[in-house]
């Protein structure tokens, strides 16, 4: 299970808290040693940061691996190589996913499986109905398998009390070697929960809001896109995917486009860069042409304009857009750490421009007067 070291990255200027623990990474029919690092804003860093979804999919194709082979060969890099020799591994894919998203709902001061476990507990313990208790007791089975002896933080008699709670008098537990809870047995667990200590303290909720995002972080790496495809899902939230816009009467194939043309002061040049066959083509142009006098000031405004055109004027992205809740947009550009996150050294405006537009079509929606 994971640690309690703390990490973090920079993104967007700010400092994602994490923490890491040991897995083993698989390719072909070699198993590599390394940390997997955990965020609050729900990203995993496995080789590379992934979505909690994206994870969950190198679980399930064994990229990540839990299950080691007899002989397999592995290694740590600048320590050593070996093989498996009798490998015993008790973690799942179910099992590591569960601890992934409860290590983020930690790190995020959110109640996680055990929490929510004690949550219903407590609902059980004031309305001792048989609806209450299988409530709690699903919540109990949600819990993962190697965090359950941690649930009750006593670990002289780890989860017993919650097992025969659960269970009630003449049912079995969920361990076999529990037998069959006996009355006396759950009269003990009765007393052990009249002693505990229930009440929480009262989370004060900003008027205006939560401080720290709902939603999982985006994240919108590098392409190089040159064609709509019928279901572009985040690709389509790049500025160069080619998504045609109109502005100010002029055409542009893409907003990488239009934001290169406006850059230039030559008019003609203007125009070879709007019509340049692709995104980098027109960056090309561009950037070998003189810019606008003042343009490094003028460029946030620029894209801003240019990302509200493109969103108003093609509601099928925009909806993929607003599908992103409040969640973080860390946008990668390897060409410039101004407009990319770039791994948490760039100032990532293309993103923090992407909430913006994205806030101006929630409140549009929501009816907000004035906008």
């Amino acid at each position: 299970m994971t640690g309690k070291c703390i990490t973090y990255r920079t993104a967007d200027g700010l400092h994602i808290p994490g923490t890491w623990r040991h897995a083993f990474i698989r390719s072909g029919d070699h198993y590599f040693l390394t940390d997997l690092f955990i965020y609050a804003d729900g990203l995993v860093d496995c080789c590379g940061l992934v979505t909690v979804e994206e994870f969950e999919e190198k679980l399930r194709t064994g990229w990540v691996a839990t299950s080691l082979p007899e002989g397999g060969k592995a290694s740590a890099d600048d320590f050593g190589e070996w093989r498996f020799g009798e490998p015993r591994s008790w973690i799942t894919p179910a099992l590591l996913l569960a601890e992934v998203r409860d290590t983020i709902d930690r790190l995020n001061e959110r109640p996680d499986s055990i929490g929510r476990c004690l949550a219903a507990v407590d609902v059980f313990l004031a309305d001792r109905t048989e609806e209450n208790r299988a409530a709690a007791r699903a919540a109990f089975l949600a819990v993962p398998e190697t965090r359950r002896s941690y649930a009750l933080g006593d670990m002289d008699i780890k989860d017993r009390p919650l097992r025969l709670l659960l269970a009630g008098p003449g049912n079995r537990t969920c361990l076999s070697y529990d037998g069959t809870v006996s009355q006396e047995d759950y009269d003990s667990a009765l007393a052990y929960f009249d002693k505990r200590w229930t009440a929480g303290p009262t989370t004060r909720v900003p008027a205006d809001g939560p401080a720290t995002p709902q939603a999982p972080t985006v994240v919108l790496p590098h392409s190089f896109t040159i064609r709509q495809v019928d279901d572009p899902g985040k690709l389509g939230l790049r500025h160069d995917y080619p998504a045609p816009i109109t502005v100010s009467g002029a055409d542009y194939p893409s907003v990488t486009h239009a934001y290169w043309a406006l850059s230039v002061a030559d008019p003609e040049t203007r125009q070879a860069v709007a019509a340049a066959g692709t995104a980098t083509a027109a960056r090309k142009l561009a950037t070998e042409a003189p810019r606008h006098e003042g343009w490094e000031h003028a460029r946030t405004a620029v894209m801003a304009l240019l990302l509200r055109a493109k969103y108003d004027q093609h509601p099928d992205l925009a909806e993929i857009l607003l599908t992103t809740g409040d969640g973080t947009v860390i946008y990668d550009d390897m060409n410039s750490a101004f407009w990319g996150d770039n791994g948490g050294h760039g100032r990532n405006w293309s993103g923090r421009l992407l909430e913006l537009v994205r806030s101006e079509l929630l409140a549009r929606r929501a009816g907000v007067p004035g906008i």
